[in-house]
């Protein structure tokens, strides 16, 4: 029994339980399995407590109890006997009559004292059969009787009915009628739960010291909440969160369709200057304004950020959790792991190039009726097409559903498709920067033929399948953009997609769980979504559509989602704005762009910045000139937003060498060259107390008015789309297609792929193509070494100059 109560606590589909069994069976053992937000007999200890408490809205008075209070009127002064009824039933009665101002006393039917206690009561309510040895003669006349012996049909009272009036066989009936009108309200109460709930989130206390300690040591100096308690603070209901471990929990996408009627909170981007190798601090600075709208504004607030790759992680840069008092715990499993996306991405990508030279070695070594066969089984004497099979027929032009009567010419057009390998753009990945896989020969060994091609591996977070993890919507529509992935051309020139592999399902059974946003908490204990993580240089460098979207109906109208593009304004943001938002639909509110005086000097002429080597002395010492002299690539990176029509505010990360005056200075400039607001943050070292004053100039810059709209048309040709963010985004004077290029250009429009939006593959460390030409370069011609094309993820992205 108890087995079943549990089975049926967790069906999502059941909002009310009750248990009908015989009295031997109802131990509390049994009424205490049954979910108190599904007890509609209100036998559970939790909800006798509340009763007894009084909290009417969370309490069910038990169905039996409310039956007996529905025949006894005008309760005030008389006394109430309860005889035989014990437990939770006679607890919930002494409750309920004591309320209507009646004196009741309990009596067991073996009591010394029965007959006393029958004598002076005005009413009588049995719990259990009446024992023949109990004479009706104890009663006095007039008394009522009320009998909820649960076995009350197969009973022989043996009252006198002449001296009593006896209710007995009303309360079986009543009891029925009460217990639907408890499972009314607790159905109400469950249509409540599933509209939008206030947060009630208990925020973490931060206690920042000075110095600053490493991460790690912050990290693991605060005890995060669980993630489950974290998850109801914020008004997720049980059945969508998938916990993993302590700290972290995959958050379903059923959320989406409960709080589909729920209005948007505001969108906010968090971009940056061209920023120097070690970074400038924009995931530091979104977990810190979260930190500061939520812990210390009472705003809902989310963090919505990308899953650090391993290379990055085990490279240079270390981390992508934050830093100081405004990061991401628990920090390594945030950077290790998390649940899995990304092994997940690495299984789908390798299964597709598995799949590929299969199919090429075994239509190079079979005749057309051998891959027939191998295709299309003989399966207990019967063929049958498969639903891909189907659709790959229609796709060709042939309208068959019988295996049996394709004609040899339609058969050899069925199984083969003829890839030309010199057309292989699908690459095999690996998480690891192993430098020795960037050019490999597959197909070395003696039973692949004699068939050896020239291949390579990216890291996974190159992968396609990355992009179309960032930029999904649902389910279905993954499962679309996975099967739409060009992969090769055929040697007539047409393209070869994982549709026409026929591993569509496989590829998407493979990422179902990657699909769900991971849900973590800040230093704080405010929520922060993390999700896909492609690189800015090579794909759009954001985080996944769907984490925003359910953030947006998580935190309310009034609450705010912060997101972080990757790298500069001009590659990040722009890719933001024309290829995430196409995508999504949704409208930014506000764009904070992330600077640091580090930089500008950099900008302004200052000496290289190397990751490892100490800084140069003019990065430690108070240098104007230098400061006011590299503001030229802020300003250019606010002009860059203005582009979009979307309001901007500085935040300028204060590290302990920058002057007051340098400070000031940046932030005057700000102001002048267009930003809504400029304000210096100390998150790093003070936590979310550190960027209130950001916070609030983020609110204020929210309610202005917004006139967003995107930089190009997706109808104008390949080659003029790129011209415009070359010339309007990076400053170039023009740009130059390499032959390559241009047959790439010509190929893929001639294929019907020239309307997808374009996503620059350049370097972050300049607003041209060369890494060192720093501040705002201008006149330059902006070489576009090759064309390629991510068809699934839906964009063309060109390769400026040497990128890798």
């Amino acid at each position: 029994i108890i087995n079943e109560i549990l089975r049926l606590n967790e069906d999502p589909n059941v909002q009310g339980l009750a248990v009908d069994l015989p009295e031997s069976l109802c131990s509390s053992e049994v009424l205490n399995a049954v979910k108190p937000e599904k007890d509609v007999d209100g036998l559970s200890d939790v909800n006798l407590g509340r009763l007894v408490r009084g909290d009417a809205y969370d309490c069910l008075v038990p169905p039996t109890a409310s039956a007996v209070m529905e025949l006894l009127e005008d309760l005030g002064g008389k006394t109430v006997l309860l005889v035989g009824a014990g437990g939770a039933l006679g607890a919930a009665l002494q409750c309920v009559l004591q309320r209507e101002g009646a004196a009741t006393l309990s009596c067991r039917w073996k009591a010394p004292q029965l007959q006393a206690k029958l004598h002076h009561a005005d009413v009588v309510v049995v719990g259990s059969t009446k024992p023949d040895d109990v004479p009706a003669s104890w009663i006095k006349p007039g008394t009522a009787i009320i009998s909820c012996s649960r076995d009350l049909l197969s009973e022989k009272h043996n009252y006198d009915q002449q001296n009593h009036q006896a209710a007995e066989n009303a309360v079986g009936s009543l009891a029925i009628a009460m217990r639907m009108q408890n499972m009314v309200k607790n159905t109400e109460r469950w249509i409540q739960s599933q509209h939008y709930r206030k947060w009630d989130l208990r925020c973490l206390k931060l206690q920042p010291l000075s110095p600053v300690p490493s991460d790690i040591e912050i990290s693991r100096a605060q005890s995060p909440k669980a993630v489950d308690v974290l998850a109801k603070e914020i008004g997720l209901l049980t059945d969508e969160i998938e916990i993993y471990g302590q700290t972290k929990a995959k958050v379903r996408l059923s959320l989406l369709e409960r709080l589909k009627d729920q209005p948007d909170g505001k969108y906010v981007l968090v971009a940056g200057i061209t920023p120097t190798p070690l970074g400038e601090g924009k995931s530091t600075v979104t977990v810190g304004l979260v930190q500061a709208l939520t812990a210390h504004l009472n705003i809902n607030s989310f963090a919505c950020l990308r899953q650090p790759s391993q290379g990055p992680t085990f490279g240079v840069k270390g981390g992508a959790a934050g830093g100081g008092y405004a990061q991401v715990i628990p920090m390594e499993e945030f950077n290790l792991h998390l649940t899995g996306d990304i092994h997940a991405i690495t299984a789908a990508n390798n299964l597709l190039a598995a799949a590929i030279d299969a199919r090429i070695l075994h239509e190079n070594t079979q005749s057309d009726k051998a891959l027939y066969n191998r295709l299309v089984p003989v399966v207990n004497g019967v063929r049958g097409f498969s639903a891909i099979q189907l659709a790959r027929l229609r796709r060709l032009g042939i309208n068959k559903t019988d295996p049996g009567t394709l004609t040899e010419e339609e058969i050899s057009k069925f199984v083969r498709l003829d890839i030309d390998p010199s057309t292989i753009t699908w690459q095999r990945v690996v998480d690891t920067n192993d430098r020795f896989l960037r050019k490999i020969t597959v197909g070395q060994a003696n039973t692949e033929k004699g068939f050896v091609r020239q291949a390579q591996f990216d890291i996974a977070v190159a992968s396609e399948i990355m992009a179309i993890l960032a930029l999904t919507t649902s389910l279905q529509d993954m499962k679309e953009r996975l099967g739409k992935m060009v992969v090769a051309n055929d040697k007539k020139g047409e393209p070869v997609t994982a549709e026409d592999l026929g591993v569509t399902g496989a590829l998407a059974v493979l990422m179902k769980d990657a699909i769900k946003p991971t849900l973590m908490q800040t230093l704080e204990g405010t929520p922060v979504f993390v999700h896909a993580g492609p690189f800015a240089n090579i794909a759009h460098g954001n985080s996944s559509v769907l984490a925003d979207k359910i953030a947006l109906k998580l935190v309310g109208e009034k609450g705010f989602v912060v997101t972080e593009a990757g790298f500069g304004a001009d590659i990040g943001m722009e890719k933001f704005f024309n290829i995430k938002c196409r995508a999504s639909g949704l409208v930014p509110s506000v764009v904070v762009l992330v600077a640091t005086v580090r930089a500008l000097k950099m900008h302004g002429g200052g000496p290289n910045v190397t990751a490892g080597a100490p800084l140069k002395k003019e990065y430690t010492e108070e240098n104007l000139q230098l400061v006011a002299d590299g503001c030229c690539n802020l300003q250019k990176q606010i002009q860059i937003t203005q582009l979009f029509g979307v309001p901007v505010v500085v935040a300028l990360n204060v590290f302990e060498t920058d002057s007051p005056a340098e400070v000031d200075l940046v932030c005057k400039i700000a102001k002048q060259s267009g930003a809504f607001d400029a304000v210096p943050c100390n998150h790093w070292s003070a936590g979310g107390r550190g960027a209130v004053k950001l916070a609030q100039a983020v609110e204020e810059a929210a309610n202005q008015k917004n006139s967003f709209k995107y930089l190009y048309s997706l109808e104008l040709p390949i080659v003029e789309k790129i011209r415009i963010i070359a010339q309007k985004v990076y400053g170039a004077q023009d740009i130059e297609l390499s032959p390559a290029a241009q047959s790439q250009v010509d190929c893929y429009t001639r294929q019907g792929f020239g309307n997808l939006p374009i996503c620059m593959a350049k370097t972050h460390l300049s607003l041209s193509h060369q890494p060192e030409r720093k501040g705002v370069p201008t006149g330059f011609i902006l070489p576009i070494s090759d064309v390629r094309a991510s068809i699934g993820a839906g964009f063309i992205y060109p390769l400026v100059g040497t990128v890798s």
